[in-house]
């Protein structure tokens, strides 16, 4: 199954990356130094949940739209919330980045697709610190790492559209880490089995980062035609980081029915 971006924004597991990305993103900015963040398959960066696409699959319907009135909770909740108002302009993870960022701060987001990444470059242009780059996000992660600024949230959130992706991602989360063992890394999986799932987390913990994180959530029964059950990666997770995304959830949850979060310290912890 391909989870391109286009199909499926806005919906749970969408919510929940994003979620997670404001809240690392809140984190890093309570301190003056700058901070890049590194965001590997960033798509369109901007997506019409009105369009054909969108309402054929109705995983936005079923995810962010079920927010309209959610008031309360955490801060990174607030703010996601704030950012994700307009329904025809529906902001994917580089432009959520871009419109957090200081003037200190920078970011990169690389799309290898030719029409996304055109489409990203233009969603990007009205910041001043933000930098679209059309490559490999795999390739360069390597090279955007140590970044100079020694503080850096890293997104890696690839479609999945191969059968060697799941080992691609854990080789290039390795290599990431040795490079720059401080970044705090957020690594996107579908879950469509406990055993590949959990295989692939073990890879990123053997890794050998100090303190990783994982965040699923799931909708109702697992399918074999439309994502369920997705999970979230967080290795370095800022201190706060775990009782913020717990607190979210609480009160994102229970509007999109059927859902579950298992929020879980495969390493390492606070």
């Amino acid at each position: 199954m391909n989870y391109h971006h286009a199909y499926h924004a806005g919906n749970f597991a969408d919510v929940a990356k994003h979620l997670a990305l404001v809240s690392v993103l809140l984190h890093l900015r309570k301190k003056d130094a700058p901070f890049a963040v590194v965001d590997t398959h960033a798509g369109r960066g901007v997506y019409d949940l009105t369009n054909a696409e969108a309402v054929r699959t109705k995983e936005a319907e079923n995810g962010i739209a079920r927010l309209a009135g959610l008031q309360g909770g955490p801060p990174a909740l607030a703010v996601y919330l704030d950012l994700t108002r307009a329904r025809d302009a529906y902001p994917g993870s580089p432009l959520i980045a871009a419109k957090l960022l200081r003037p200190q701060d920078r970011l990169v987001a690389v799309e290898k697709h030719p029409d996304d990444a055109a489409a990203l470059t233009a969603a990007l242009r009205p910041f001043r610190k933000a930098r679209a780059e059309t490559a490999d996000g795999y390739g360069r992660l390597v090279a955007l790492l140590p970044p100079p600024e020694r503080r850096a949230a890293i997104l890696i959130d690839p479609p999945y559209e191969t059968e060697t992706e799941f080992s691609d991602t854990a080789r290039a989360v390795d290599g990431a880490i040795r490079r720059f063992a401080t970044g705090i890394y957020l690594i996107w999986f579908p879950v469509k089995s406990s055993a590949s799932a959990d295989g692939f987390c073990g890879e990123v913990v053997a890794a050998g980062a100090r303190k990783v994180l994982r965040l699923d959530v799931t909708l109702g029964v697992r399918s074999d035609e439309r994502l369920t059950s997705a999970g979230l990666l967080i290795v370095n997770p800022p201190f706060g980081f775990e009782a913020e995304m717990r607190e979210a959830l609480a009160a994102v949850l229970p509007r999109i029915g059927d859902a579950q979060a298992d929020v879980t310290w495969l390493c390492g912890g606070e």
